[in-house]
C-alpha cells in the first residue's frame, strides 16, 4: 500500500523529469481516461477478482440444474451431494474473492478521491494568490471533495462492471450451448433495457449539473460567511445572510430532488423491464419443457441465470449514471486543473542588489519610495490605493472582480452558450493576466524591475503580509516558524514585538499548543498578532505591513508599533495605517491621494502643514488646528 495516496507531482512549475505524468486536460472525458490509466493495474486486478467474485452466480444455477435433472429427478442420492458439495466450494471461492473484490475496488476509490484532491492541492500551492482571480472558492472546495468522490465511484463501479461484463459472457456462452433461442433471450435482454434508458440519461445530465454547481454556489457562500462570521455579527448583518443562504439552500435541495427523479426513473425502467424479462423467459421456459426440447434442471438454470441478469442490468445502470455524473464533475475539475500562472521565468535573470547596499525600492506607479533602512508609514484615505500599493512592491496582484463559475445552472438553449461565455471570460482574466506578468512590472528594487528577478527571489527578499494571511491548522510553533529554522529566542523575540504572548500563555502546551483551522479558538486580535509575528520571524530584507494592527486594542497597538520600530531597525519596513499610534514612531511619512505620492514628510511636519493629510489622521476640520 505504499502507493497509497499517490504522489502527485505534476503541473510545470515542478521539473520536467518528475515520474508522474500531467493529467490530460484536453477534455473532460480524456481527464476520466488519465484517471483510469492512473490506476489501471488497480482496476484490473479488481476486475480479475471480480470474475472469482461472481463465480457462484455464474456457474451456480448450472450446477443447481444438473443436481436436479442428475441428483433429484434421477433420485441419485450420490450425485446430488456431488453436485452439492461443488456448489459449496464455488460458494466459499465467491465469499474469499468478494472480501478481496471489496478492499481492491474501495482502494480503487480512496485513490481516485485522494488524488484528485492533490491535485487540487497542489494547483492551489501552484496559483498562490491568484486561485481567487480564477476560480470561485466554494467551486474549488467541491472539485476537492464531492466532484473527487464521483470519480472514485466511477473508478469503483467501472471495476465491478468489467467483472460482470466477463460474468455475462461465461453466461451467455452456457446459455447459448443448452438453448439457442432461450440463449438469444437472455442475452437480448441488456441492450434492450440499456437502449430504453438512454433517453432519460441526457435530461439527467442536465439536472446534474444544475445540482453541482447549486452545491458549489451554497459552499461558496458558506465559506464566505464563515470567514465573515465575526464582522456580519459586528454589523448585525447574520439574518440577511442567512436568509440568502436559506434561499440557496432550497434551491439546491430543488435541484437535487429534480435529479433525484430522474434517476428514479431511470432506476424504475430498469426494475419495471427486468421484471417483464423475467416473465417472458418464464413463459418461453416452460412451454419448451412442455415440448420437450429442455429438461426441468435447465429449465431451473435459465430461471437463476435470468435472475443473475439483473445484477449486470443494474450494474450496466449505475455505471451510466456515475459517468454521467463523473463527466460533469470532470468538467468543472478540468476548468479548475488547466489554469496556469501567468509568471514565467524572465529570459535574462537580473540579480537583486547586494542587502549590504541598501538600496531603495521604488514604485513608479504612484511615486512611493520606500527608503532604505527605515519605518515608512502609508496613509491613504482609500483603504485599497495602499493595499494596492502593497500589492505591488511584493510583485502580486490584486483580486479585483470576481471570477466565473465553473458550471452554471441554465435552460437547455442558454446551457452550451453560457458555456462558451464563461470559458471566453476565464480566458480573458488569464489572458490579461500573462500580458501584466509579462510586462515590467514598474518596482524597481535598487535600479532592478521585479519582473526581471526570478519570482522566487522577490518572495525571499520582499514580504508582504496583508489582512487576506491566513493561520493554518498546526502547533503555535508551525504558525511563527513555518520552515523551521529559529532558534527559541528568535521565536520568542518575534512574539514578544507582536505583543502575542498572550497567546503563547492561554495555549495548553505552549509553542507546542494546536491552533485549530485559521485560528478559530482565538480573537480577531490575536489573530492578527499571531500573522505579524510570523512575518517578523521571517526577517526579511523589505518588510510591507497592510493594516497590521486593525483589530487589536489601542493599548496593544502603541507596544506594537514602539516594539516593531526598535526590532526592525535599520531595516527597510513599510506599514500601510492611519493610526497616530504609528505614525509617532514612524522615520517618514507618505500620503497617497488618488493612488499617487501628494505629500511625504514626518507626522508631525505633516500635520502641521498638510490639511489632506489632517483631514485623513484626525478626520476634523482643518480650522480646528493651529
Amino acid at each position: 500500500m505504499r502507493d497509497f495516496p499517490p504522489r502527485v507531482t505534476v503541473f510545470h512549475t515542478l521539473p520536467a523529469e518528475t515520474s508522474t505524468p500531467a493529467p490530460d486536460l484536453r477534455s473532460p472525458a480524456r481527464f476520466l481516461l488519465w484517471q483510469m490509466r492512473q490506476q489501471a493495474p488497480v482496476v484490473a486486478s479488481s476486475g480479475l477478482v471480480g470474475v472469482l467474485w461472481q463465480l457462484p452466480l455464474t456457474v451456480g444455477p448450472w450446477i443447481v440444474g444438473r443436481a436436479v435433472d442428475r441428483g433429484l429427478i434421477a433420485g441419485s442420492t450420490t450425485a446430488t451431494l456431488q453436485w452439492t458439495g461443488l456448489l459449496l466450494l464455488v460458494t466459499v471461492v465467491g465469499a474469499v474473492f468478494g472480501i478481496a473484490m471489496h478492499t481492491l475496488v474501495v482502494r480503487s476509490w480512496l485513490i481516485a478521491l485522494y488524488g484528485t484532491t492533490l491535485l487540487v492541492t497542489r494547483k492551489a500551492v501552484q496559483l498562490g494568490h491568484l486561485l481567487p482571480r480564477r476560480t470561485p472558492t466554494g467551486e474549488v472546495l467541491s472539485v476537492a471533495s464531492g466532484d473527487a468522490d464521483e470519480f472514485g465511484g466511477l473508478t469503483e463501479v467501472t471495476a465491478r462492471a468489467l467483472s460482470q461484463l466477463v460474468a455475462y459472457l461465461g453466461v451467455a456462452t452456457i446459455v447459448l450451448l443448452t438453448s439457442p433461442a432461450l440463449g438469444l433471450m437472455v442475452l437480448a435482454a441488456a441492450p434492450i433495457l440499456v437502449g430504453v434508458a438512454l433517453p432519460l440519461l441526457r435530461p439527467l445530465h442536465r439536472r446534474q449539473e444544475s445540482e453541482r454547481q447549486r452545491t458549489s454556489t451554497l459552499t461558496s457562500l458558506a465559506t464566505d460567511i464563515v470567514a465573515g462570521l465575526r464582522i456580519l455579527r459586528g454589523i448585525g448583518g447574520e439574518s440577511t445572510f442567512g436568509r440568502n443562504y436559506a434561499r440557496q439552500s432550497q434551491l439546491t435541495r430543488r435541484a437535487g430532488v429534480s435529479a433525484g427523479m430522474w434517476q428514479a426513473a431511470i432506476e424504475s425502467v430498469g426494475v419495471l423491464m427486468s421484471g417483464c424479462f423475467l416473465v417472458l423467459l418464464m413463459y418461453a421456459g416452460t412451454r419448451a419443457v412442455e415440448s420437450g426440447s429442455l429438461t426441468v434442471g435447465e429449465l431451473v438454470s435459465f430461471l437463476g441465470y435470468g435472475l443473475f441478469m439483473v445484477g449486470p442490468i443494474q450494474t450496466f445502470f449505475e455505471f451510466v449514471q456515475k459517468l454521467t455524473r463523473a463527466l460533469v464533475s470532470a468538467r468543472k475539475a478540468v476548468t479548475a486543473l488547466e489554469t496556469s500562472p501567468p509568471w514565467r521565468a524572465p529570459a535574462v535573470p537580473a540579480a537583486l542588489p547586494d542587502p549590504a547596499e541598501r538600496a531603495d525600492l521604488v514604485d513608479e506607479a504612484s511615486g512611493f519610495v520606500a527608503r532604505a533602512g527605515l519605518l515608512t508609514v502609508v496613509v491613504s484615505s482609500v483603504p485599497e490605493s495602499s493595499a494596492a500599493l502593497a500589492d505591488r512592491l511584493g510583485r502580486w496582484f490584486t483580486a479585483d472582480e470576481e471570477p466565473p463559475a465553473l458550471l452554471e445552472p441554465a435552460g437547455r438553449r442558454r446551457l452550451r452558450r453560457g458555456r462558451v461565455e464563461r470559458a471566453a471570460r476565464r480566458e480573458q482574466l488569464a489572458a490579461r493576466d500573462d500580458v501584466r506578468a509579462a510586462q515590467p512590472w514598474g518596482v524597481a528594487y535598487g535600479g532592478v524591475d521585479l519582473a526581471r528577478v526570478p519570482l522566487e527571489e522577490v518572495r525571499r527578499r520582499i514580504l508582504v503580509s496583508d489582512t487576506g494571511s491566513q493561520l493554518f491548522a498546526g502547533s503555535l510553533q508551525d504558525a511563527v516558524d513555518p520552515l523551521g529554522v529559529l532558534t527559541r529566542e528568535q521565536a520568542e523575540q518575534a512574539l514578544r514585538t507582536a505583543a502575542a504572548e498572550d497567546v503563547y500563555d492561554a495555549l495548553a502546551g505552549g509553542w507546542g499548543g494546536e491552533l485549530e483551522e485559521r485560528g478559530r479558538g482565538l480573537s480577531g486580535g490575536q489573530r492578527q498578532r499571531v500573522v505579524l509575528a510570523r512575518a517578523l520571524a521571517a526577517d526579511p530584507e523589505v518588510l510591507v505591513l497592510v493594516e497590521p494592527t486593525s483589530a487589536v486594542d489601542a493599548h496593544t497597538e502603541a507596544r506594537i508599533a514602539q516594539r516593531l520600530a526598535a526590532h526592525r531597525r535599520d531595516r527597510t519596513t513599510v506599514v500601510t495605517t492611519v493610526s497616530p499610534l504609528w505614525l509617532h514612531h514612524a522615520d517618514r511619512v507618505v500620503l497617497l491621494s488618488g493612488g499617487r505620492v501628494v505629500a511625504e514628510g514626518s507626522h508631525q511636519e505633516l500635520l502641521a502643514g498638510e490639511p489632506r493629510y489632517r483631514e485623513v489622521v484626525v478626520r476634523a476640520p482643518e480650522d480646528s488646528y493651529v
